[in-house]
């Protein structure tokens, strides 16, 4: 069973030619000023594509 895509994500999480990467609306905290980041549901990770083309 595969992890949930969050908001912050740009692929589901293990999608060819994705990774980990740290939230960019909360630094990697998991915490905004509101509480719980929006976009990475309080992780501090998001799923982003790597390398270059």
């Amino acid at each position: 069973m595969s992890e949930p895509t969050k908001p912050g994500d740009e692929a589901p999480p293990g999608a060819p030619g994705t990774g980990e990467n740290l939230c960019r609306s909360c630094g990697g905290s998991g915490r905004t000023e509101g509480g719980e980041c929006p976009d990475c549901k309080g992780t501090g990770k998001v799923t982003t594509g790597i390398g270059g083309g």
